[in-house]
């Protein structure tokens, strides 16, 4: 029997448990040992839950008791989560995670740490949800010179970008709307603004040049500005907006990394990706592109995720799981000197300004629209760009990056 201890009973750990409960011959049968949840860690007490009898409030129990294991930490965070990783690593507990935020920031010092004391630190759930992305780059893919990752990465930003695009509402109501259904938290700044799709590029890129990508420097941008302007004219030139986290390998120690909004062809698969759903979009050398889809958070999704490296972990007891990630920094490119083409929305009466200033190569009129104009600029660097919109001041109503 392998104990294993659940940190937090909020909604993912709940989810763990009832994972391994529901799921329990499976779960047994494909780690070749019967899993037990032995202690359920939190704050509060759970009277009439079923498995209330395992709650308990005191880390230091779960840490000191031999006959745990592996360790779920679904508490989030960086405080109280990193000193109760680093603890239970340091005692060779193996730990799994779905704390991107913890990932992100510390994962090459908690991955040198569980390697050091013969265990593992595993972390599927901290990207895509449940789409298993993170085991593909460290296992199925490891022929492969991994050149590029493009992915929708949170599920927030996809539902309320899909609800403009398909009611033609603008983004305060479907903020609103996403609230109240439960897809978007009371503050969403963390979501609206890009910093948790920033978080998961950081982790997906670092495994990806095996050098590790500090998500505090990774340019950001959220959907804030996107309007249902932006959109009548997507629709009018057959493209969808997306929030895109972006990141492609430019040299051996140097990559190019963003989060940003993105006008998309329909074309493209991830322009189909729609709600809550995420994608991440994946160019090998030798493959050439694979794109992973599936529902990027939610209770029993993420849980999923988690439970799969609890096996993972059960199957390798005493044994290390090799993961690339070194703590040495991959040197991040400035996006001023990256050519990019883009969509500016302009008004009616500084569009020809605005075509000589940004060398347009399209110009799009939606009939019934008489205040504004759109134009597809040529590839130039983001500063050139910058500098000109600069210029142009307020006649700019809109920029979108094109992709």
């Amino acid at each position: 029997m392998i104990n294993v201890a659940v940190l937090g009973y909020g909604t993912v750990g709940s989810g763990v448990v009832e994972v391994i409960e529901k799921n329990k011959d499976m779960v047994n049968k494909k780690s070749g040992q019967e899993l037990r949840v032995k202690y359920i860690l939190d704050l509060r007490d759970f009277p009439g839950d079923p498995y209330a009898d395992r709650v308990i409030h005191d880390f230091d129990k779960i840490v000191n008791d031999d006959e745990v294991a592996i360790v779920c930490e679904t508490m989030g965070g960086v405080g109280a989560a990193y000193q109760f990783t680093k603890a239970a690593l340091e005692k060779g507990k193996s730990v799994c995670t779905s704390n991107k935020e913890l990932v992100a920031k510390h994962g090459p010092e908690l991955l040198r740490l569980a390697h050091a004391h013969n265990c593992n630190y595993l972390f599927e759930a901290s990207v895509g949800g449940g789409i298993p992305i993170i085991r593909p780059l460290n296992y199925s893919l490891t022929a492969e010179r991994i050149e590029a990752i493009t992915g929708i990465l949170n599920g927030t930003t996809n539902y309320i970008l899909t609800k403009m695009e398909q009611d033609g509402a603008d983004f305060e109501s479907v903020l609103k709307e996403a609230q109240e259904k439960g897809y978007a938290e009371r503050n969403p700044e963390a979501d609206v603004e890009g910093h948790d799709a920033c978080r998961k590029i950081a982790i997906l890129s670092s495994l990806m040049t095996g050098k590790n990508v500090d998500s505090e420097k990774i340019y950001t941008e959220g959907i804030t500005k996107v309007t249902a302007d932006d959109f009548v004219y997507a629709k009018a030139a057959g493209r969808s907006i997306k929030l895109l986290a972006r990141s492609r390998v430019l040299g051996e120690d140097e990559v190019l990394a963003m989060v940003a909004p993105f006008m998309i062809d329909k074309s493209h698969p991830l322009a189909m990706v729609n709600g809550v759903f995420n994608a991440v979009f994946v160019t090998g050398n030798m493959l050439g592109d694979s794109m992973y889809y599936g529902r990027g958070a939610g209770k029993l999704p993420t849980a999923s995720a988690v439970v799969s490296d609890v096996v993972d972990c059960a199957r390798h007891l005493g044994r290390i799981i090799m993961c690339f990630w070194e703590d040495k920094d991959a040197h991040i490119a400035d996006i001023s000197g990256v050519e990019t083409a883009w969509f500016v929305r302009v008004k009616t009466s500084a569009l020809q300004q605005a075509q000589a200033a940004l060398g347009a190569v399209r110009t799009l009129e939606v009939p019934g629209r008489s205040e504004d104009r759109a134009l597809f600029t040529k590839p130039m660097k983001e500063s050139e760009f910058a500098k000109k919109c600069g210029e142009l001041g307020s006649d700019v109503l809109g920029t979108l990056r094109l992709y």
